[in-house]
This record gives C-alpha cells, sequence and structure tokens, in this order.
C-alpha cells in the first residue's frame, strides 16, 4: 500500500501537525503474550523548534517519554487489551498548541514476537502549510512510498489543482523517492486549501497502487489589516439624550480568516472632538462596534457637532502582534425644542386708519436658539386677549419669523379708538419634556385707531315709496336723507341727484326733499316691474370730502291711462341639452331679408323668454315669415334660425281679425323658396315611381293570366301555366309523373309508341270530376273544389309545390262545339254576370256567357 514515508514498525511521525487539535488516524499494531515492548513516536516540528510535550489518555498502562518512546507499564494479556484507541498528545509548550494521534494495540495472530505492518490502504492526513513562507523553495511536504517499490521500480505522479491543472506548478513531485514539495508561496486569501491526488505506476505506466487524496490546507497568517467599508461614518443623535442612547455602528473587514486571532477586530475611539462638555461622550462596543452615548449634556445649541476616531484592531485588538486601521465618524447632534421663543419686547405699538382691512399694524419680533428654519425654530403668534371680536390676526413671515399683527376687520374710530393685544409665541411643535414657556414668550400689542372723515349714509338704503302714476309736476314725493357717521366732526351734508333714468325727479340740495319735475307714467320704458329706481348722492365737507348714495325705489300704482294698442309677442327657447349647455339663449333676427330689421324687433326678456314687436306704426296686413336666430350658452355655442309666422291684421275691439280678404304670404326669403322647389321636386318624384310600378305591375298580371284569348281556346277549363315548384329540390322531379292520365275513355288506347309528350304513364288513377257538355254556370266553383278534393287525395299526386293540372282531358274532350254554347235554350237565360265578380281570369267567361247577341 501507498503510505507516507519516514514511519517504521516502530517509530511513527507527526507530519507537519500544525492543525490545532487535528487529530491523524490510528495505527494498528500486533502484541503477543505477556511483555513488555515499546513504541517510539517521532515527532517532525517542520522547522518550528519549540519544545513538544508528550501525553498518554492511559497513563495506568502505557507511558511516554520525552522522546516519544511509548512503554508498557505493566504486563498486559491479550484479554486485557483496551478496546478504545491510545491516544498521544503533543503539546507545544510556548504556543500552547496540540495535535493528537491514535494507536491502536490488537493481539497478534502470528507466533513470532516480531510486528508486522498489516498491507492496507493507507490514508494520509490533511497537511498544513503556512502562507506567505519564505523558502527555501521547493519546501518538501511529505514523502510518498509504496509497498512494491521493494522489488521493482515505481514512477510517483500527482494531479490535482496547483499540481497540473490551474494554477499549475505550486505542487511538485519527485517521481523516483515520492518526495510531494511546494514550489511557491500560498496565499490563503487566493486559495485556503488545495485536493491533489497521488499516483504510483511501474516503468510501463501499469498502475500498482489506488490513488490516494492528498488535502493540503494553507494555514492563515496574520498579513491583511482590517479595512473599514466606510472611511467616513455619518450618524446622528438628538441633543439632550439619555447614557446608553444608540447613535451608529461601524463596521470593518479583515481578509484574514474569521475563525483565527488573525481575523478577529476589536474597536475601540482614539479621540473626540470636541471634548465639550467631557472627553468621552461616547462610547463603542470593540466588538459589533456600536456606538452609544455615554455621559448626559448633548447640547446642539452648544456643540452641534462631534468628530471620533475610530480604529479597528485585528489579534483581538492585541497592540503589540495586531494589526491596525482608522476611519472617521462624524455624529451630529439634532435639534429637539428645547429653547421656546422669546419676544425681543414686552409691549409694541402700532396705529391704524378706521375701516382699514389687511394692514399691517405691528410686526413682532421673537428670538429662539433652537436651530432655523426648522419646527422648533418656527414660530406661531396666537392673540389670547384684547380681540373678543375677531379683528385682528397675527400670522408668521416665513422668511424672517415675525409676526405680523393685521388688521381682518373693519374698526370704527367712534366705536373704539384703541385695542390691546396680548399676543402669545409659540413653536410649531411643543416644547420638549421639562421645558417650559418663559413669561417672554408672551406680549403686549398697542394700537390706536385714526379717525378718517368717512362717507354720510342714508338710511333705509335703498327707499321705498308707493304712488299711483300721473302724478303732475312740482309734487312732494318724500325726503331722502343720509346720517355722517363722523361723530366727532362738525360736517354738513349736501345731496345731489346721481340717476334719474326718466328725468323725472329733483332733490333739495340742504333738505333732501324730492319733488316731481314730470309726468310719472307707469309704462315707461324706464319703469321696469311697475319700479322706478332714482339714485342720489350725500357728499359732507370734511377734509377731503366724502359721499355716500341711495337709492329710491318708486313703485306706481296703476291707472287707466293708455287706451288698446296692438301687442308684442312672446317666444320661449328649449334646448335638449343641459346647463350650462342650453340657456341663457340669445335672441336676434336674421340680416335677409334686410325688411325683417327695418320693420320688426326682438327684446330678450329673461333667459328663455322674448319679446317680437313692430318697429314702425304701420304695416300692411298680411302674413309674414321672421327669421329668428337663437343660440345658446354652450362652449362652443350652437345656433338655430327658426321662422316665425306673423300675422298682421285690423283687429277689432276683442283683438279679432277684421280683414275678409284673401291674406297673401309676403316676404318668403331664398330658404322658404329652395324647401318649396324640393318639395315639389320630391313629390315629382314619387309619382313617377307610382306610375313605373303600376306598369309592372300591369305587366305580371298579365303574365299571370291563367285563361287564353278566347280565339285560340274557347275551353272552359281553368289553365294556369306559370305555377313554379319549390325551387332547386325539386329540380330533378319527374314532369312526367304531373301529366294527367286519360280518365274518360280507357279503353281508347293509342297506337303503340304513339303518346303525348305531356302525358303520364298509364295507371290506374283516382277519377278526377268532368263537366258536362253544357253545365250550369253556378257549378263553376263546386267543380274547382271537387278537382282540388281528388287532387288532395291522390296518392301519385306530385309534391305540394309542385305543378297541379287541373286542364288535362285526356284523349278527347267532354266539351260540344261552339255552336252548342250559343244554341243551348237552357243557358241562354242565364244571368252570367257574376262572373264579373270573381276576377279577371273570370271576365273572359262572363263575356263568353253573359255578352250580347253581338
Amino acid at each position: 500500500s501507498l503510505w507516507p514515508g519516514g514511519i517504521s514498525i516502530f517509530s511513527y511521525a507527526f507530519v507537519c501537525a500544525i492543525n490545532m487539535k487535528g487529530g491523524l488516524p490510528g495505527k494498528h499494531f500486533h502484541t503477543k503474550g505477556s511483555h513488555n515492548d515499546t513504541l517510539r513516536l517521532r515527532f517532525v516540528d517542520c522547522g518550528r523548534g519549540g519544545l513538544v510535550r508528550f501525553e498518554c489518555s492511559n497513563p495506568s498502562d502505557f507511558r511516554i517519554e520525552a522522546d516519544g518512546v511509548v512503554y508498557a507499564a505493566r504486563s498486559i494479556e491479550h484479554s486485557t487489551l483496551p478496546a478504545s484507541p491510545l491516544l498521544i498528545k503533543a503539546s507545544d509548550t510556548i504556543t500552547q498548541q496540540q495535535w493528537v494521534a491514535q494507536v491502536r494495540l490488537k493481539p497478534s495472530t502470528h507466533s513470532s514476537h516480531q510486528l508486522k505492518r498489516m498491507k492496507r490502504d493507507w490514508v494520509i492526513p490533511p497537511i498544513n502549510v503556512p502562507e506567505n513562507s519564505r523558502g527555501p523553495f521547493p519546501q518538501e511536504l511529505v514523502r510518498i512510498r509504496s509497498d512494491h517499490d521493494k522489488n521493482r521500480s515505481l514512477r510517483y505522479s500527482v494531479t490535482g489543482p496547483g499540481a497540473d491543472q490551474p494554477p499549475n506548478g505550486i505542487f511538485i513531485i519527485d517521481p523516483i523517492s515520492g518526495e510531494l514539495s511546494v514550489n511557491k508561496p500560498l496565499d490563503r486569501e487566493h486559495i485556503s486549501n488545495f485536493h491533489l491526488r497521488a499516483h504510483a505506476v511501474d516503468l510501463n505506466g501499469n498502475q500498482v497502487e489506488n490513488p490516494i487524496d492528498i488535502v493540503i490546507n494553507v494555514i492563515d497568517m496574520n498579513d491583511n489589516r482590517p479595512e473599514f467599508t466606510h472611511q467616513i461614518w455619518n450618524g446622528t443623535v438628538p441633543e439632550g439624550s439619555k447614557p446608553g442612547t444608540f447613535v451608529m455602528t461601524v463596521t470593518s473587514v479583515d481578509k484574514d480568516d474569521p475563525k483565527t486571532a488573525n481575523g478577529m477586530l476589536r474597536y475601540k475611539i482614539l479621540s473626540q472632538n470636541p471634548e465639550s462638555p467631557t472627553s468621552n461622550m461616547f462610547t463603542i462596543n470593540n466588538k459589533t462596534g456600536g456606538i452609544i452615548t455615554v455621559a448626559a449634556g448633548l447640547d446642539r445649541e452648544k456643540v452641534p457637532q462631534y468628530t471620533l476616531i475610530i480604529q479597528a484592531t485585528d489579534m483581538e485588538g492585541n497592540p503589540m502582534y495586531g494589526l491596525s486601521n482608522t476611519a472617521t465618524a462624524v455624529i451630529r447632534i439634532t435639534d429637539v425644542n428645547d429653547n421656546p421663543p422669546e419676544f425681543t419686547a414686552e409691549t409694541f405699538f402700532g396705529e391704524v386708519p378706521e375701516n382699514r382691512v389687511n394692514v399691517i399694524v405691528a410686526n413682532l419680533t421673537v428670538t429662539d436658539k433652537d436651530q432655523p428654519n426648522t419646527p422648533a425654530w418656527n414660530a406661531v403668534y396666537k392673540i389670547t386677549g384684547g380681540d373678543p371680536t375677531g379683528r385682528f390676526s397675527v400670522p408668521t413671515d416665513p422668511t424672517t419669523n415675525e409676526g405680523l399683527v393685521t388688521v381682518v376687520k373693519p374698526i370704527d374710530y367712534e366705536i373704539s379708538r384703541t385695542y390691546v393685544l396680548t399676543v402669545e409665541a409659540r413653536n410649531e411643535v411643543p416644547l420638549a419634556r421639562g421645558i417650559h414657556s418663559p413669561r417672554q414668550s408672551t406680549a403686549t400689542v398697542s394700537i390706536r385707531v385714526i379717525d378718517v372723515n368717512e362717507s354720510p349714509y342714508f338710511e333705509p338704503n335703498p327707499k321705498l315709496i308707493k304712488l299711483e302714476e300721473g302724478m303732475m309736476p312740482e309734487s312732494t314725493l318724500t325726503t331722502f336723507t343720509a346720517q355722517d357717521p363722523d361723530r366727532f366732526m362738525q360736517q354738513s351734508i349736501r345731496y345731489s341727484k346721481l340717476s334719474d333714468p326718466a328725468n323725472w325727479l329733483k332733490i333739495d340740495p340742504n333738505t333732501g326733499r324730492i319733488t316731481t319735475i314730470a309726468i310719472l307714467d307707469r309704462e315707461s320704458p324706464f319703469v321696469k316691474n311697475s319700479l322706478y329706481n332714482a339714485t342720489f348722492m350725500a357728499s359732507d365737507n370734511g377734509v377731503p370730502p366724502a359721499s355716500g348714495t341711495g337709492t329710491l325705489q318708486i313703485y306706481l300704482l296703476d291707472i287707466n291711462d293708455n287706451a288698446p294698442k296692438p301687442n308684442a309677442i312672446n317666444i320661449t327657447a328649449l334646448d335638449g341639452d343641459l346647463n350650462p349647455n342650453a340657456g341663457p339663449f340669445a335672441f336676434e333676427l336674421a340680416h335677409r331679408p334686410s325688411d325683417v330689421r327695418r320693420n320688426w324687433t326682438i327684446t330678450r326678456v329673461s333667459g328663455d323668454y322674448a319679446q317680437v314687436s313692430l318697429k314702425i306704426g304701420f304695416l300692411e296686413s298680411g302674413i309674414y315669415e321672421l327669421p329668428i336666430i337663437i343660440t345658446d350658452s354652450g362652449n362652443l355655442p350652437m345656433s338655430n334660425t327658426s321662422y316665425l309666422r306673423i300675422k298682421v291684421c285690423q283687429c277689432d275691439i276683442n283683438g279679432d281679425c277684421t280683414d275678409q280678404q284673401h291674406i297673401m304670404a309676403a316676404g318668403l326669403g331664398t330658404g322658404a323658396i329652395i324647401s318649396i322647389l324640393l318639395c315639389i321636386i320630391i313629390l315629382l318624384i314619387l309619382v313617377l315611381m307610382f306610375v313605373v310600378w303600376m306598369k309592372r305591375r300591369d305587366k305580371e298580371r298579365q303574365a299571370k293570366q291563367l285563361l287564353i284569348d278566347p280565339e285560340d281556346d274557347v275551353r272552359d277549363n281553368i289553365l294556369k301555366y306559370d305555377e313554379e315548384g319549390g325551387g332547386e329540390e325539386d329540380q330533378d322531379y319527374d314532369l312526367s309523373q304531373l301529366q294527367q292520365p286519360d280518365t274518360i275513355e280507357p279503353d281508347a288506347i293509342k297506337p303503340v309508341g304513339i303518346r303525348r309528350l305531356d302525358e303520364r304513364p298509364l295507371h290506374p288513377e283516382p277519377q278526377y270530376p268532368m263537366r258536362s257538355a253544357a253545365p250550369h254556370p253556378g257549378d263553376i266553383g263546386d267543380f274547382i273544389n271537387e278537382g282540388l278534393k281528388a287532387a288532395d287525395n291522390d296518392p301519385t299526386a306530385p309534391p305540394y309545390d309542385s305543378l297541379l293540372v287541373f286542364d288535362y282531358e285526356g284523349s278527347g274532350s267532354t266539351a260540344g262545339s261552339l255552336s252548342s254554347l250559343n244554341s243551348s235554350s237552357s243557358g241562354g237565360d242565364q244571368d252570367y254576370d257574376y262572373l264579373n265578380d270573381w276576377g279577371p281570369r273570370f271576365r273572359k267567361l262572363a263575356d263568353m256567357y253573359g255578352g250580347s247577341d253581338d
């Protein structure tokens, strides 16, 4: 078997066993009888040069010397051999590293006292190689040997990544001696372990041993410094925070093995700037990197920011062997509302003219030590006293944070000459717990009201009086006077007329007495709904002068002062849309014809109504059509032109027309003429279409005549040749089946081979009715009904939608000669005119039987 070199029957070696607490596989020994035997364990220190101390797991039965020789401490019988393996532990007295090997003891099956190794496959323990070794290279790691190399020459090789696979050439093996060596320094951070396979072949290339696995672990060395993930760390903490408040966490990484001290980091704070109020305001968790507050006294208004230098050291923070790195932590102290706003003065002053609104009376200034332009700094002002009617407000200037005392309702000097307000300032957010508003957060605002000349006012306004129309000029109506609100000013008032549409009134400038200068007429166009409005002005002599207006409404009671006259016409507009796409509507007369606007006028009464009236005093009697354009209020507006027919005539006292002459339509527009012409053309087209339809109908009726011309055929049976079949389904029907067999003379058979083409095959069929030679005119209907019934009962009859033949007479005719029709005495006296009522098909019969002698 392949097995590690350097091991004899009585000596074993720990080969570069640097892995802490790593065990080597046990070796099997054979003992015989009761004797004291020795086993030597040789430790290869791989150049460490340290002292190794050996220990045995069963000191009562075995002991081990300092040179690695194991002795039996007493006589051991075969039956008393321990079942568990013997553990040999090697300890480095300097680094305290430990290695363990197992030794299994078995009774020998040979009679000889010589120890002999059993042939088996060996497993090479993992080989530990420190990274960054300085050589010399190649550096031997292990020697591979086979049992077969004693009697023949063998060649050894190794395969796998690092040998014959990328990265190639790191490990090499002596093909003759089997010595495996490393050819260059290893880097654990690049490749932490290698998996190789060792092979043994003879000179012919034949495999003589099974390949064995070799695991090479690269032992980490502290060759990497810790690296912070960020060089500058930013964190925040509210001012006034209690000790133990979390701030932030800094992290650092080390490429070395984190399972060893090389990769175990420890953090600490090297410095704090500024060192106020103490130099240790913060502390850091040395393992996690979490920074917390450790002392009270954080005040943003004093120290807004701290800068910490953080150090991370590996080797568990050992300052002598560990590698270190630093980073900066910037901690910003966030503001809390721990400083209330304070007024810069106890009392503020201002003045405002009376009756002025939206006027700033005074500016209130405050100071706040909190961070500007934050909710803890922004001031909110509130009037807490002196303004019960709510005539003032104090909004905040967003730029200066000042309070702007503003008048929001008119102030009357005659009611109050001064105002003293109490204003309180607060922040947008409440104060921090334990902070109370000081006296400086409240101030007094004294406001003086300035008297100004106010306008006189009429009371009541408007003033309504009721009078009968027809009052004569110089009649006194009423006295309309005004009041001066300036009680503390000695001023006089003068009156004047401002608006008098009909110029009916005048006012005394000193007393305000109103008299008429014309007759009041309720039917005047200036009177709306019997109300006449006049406006008057009252002016004082103040500086500057002020004036006010008042409206006098005169309700005129109607009297019978007008004779009847033509009335106007009211029209209403309708729109199917909804508001705002419907009314109000705009009404106007069309521009064409030109006499429309010359003779008529239209006035809108409301949004939906308008009034049409004559514009001239006289118009000829007649019927007039007025084109009226109506436009809605939609977006986009829609217009429509409607024609209103108006009859103009002389009316009697009851409003009825007295004109008896024919009133001709006048003033037809182009549109009306075009409409009439279109109607005439459409009517002519309809008449033409009707005539064509009638002609076509006559042709079809003539084509469907069943009775032939009496000059050609005088038989009195009904002939019908235009009956069609049922369509495509009946096109294959045998037409010979439609022929009527000879039922009159069954014995009269035509010569063989001579038949009419329209005859049916000869076979018995039901007997169809036969008319006598001189039938009575009244039996025509019975004959037809009997023939129809016989056809319905005929099993050989064609399908329901096929030709039914009623005129087949067989080989002969039962009708008499034409002379018999005229010579028959029995039918000459009959009245055959009723055949005309049966339809056009029987008119021929009526002409033959009921005709005159001619």
